[in-house]
């Protein structure tokens, strides 16, 4: 059953968590554009190395914490 203001569902129609294009937005957004960047950088830098013991877990720590931050303030939009 469903609500007076809510759509009827089609149970065939796979549902979509609004979480997968929050993150996407967020990680794309001018807020976070530097740490995408500089995460870009050091994956091309290490795939370019093949012996090297250098990761990018600070440049992806740092991207994630800006992802999750703007995330946090838009997911409260999309709950009931």
């Amino acid at each position: 059953m469903t609500k007076d203001n809510e759509p009827p569902v089609d149970e065939d129609e796979e549902l979509q968590d609004p979480m997968d294009s929050i993150r996407e937005k967020c990680r794309d957004s001018s807020h976070c554009a530097n740490y995408l960047d500089k995460f870009n950088k050091c994956e091309e830098r290490v795939a370019r190395r093949p012996n090297t013991t250098e990761d990018c877990e600070e440049e992806l720590f740092d991207l994630l914490h800006c992802r999750d931050h703007c995330v946090a303030k838009e997911i409260f939009k999309h709950t009931k």
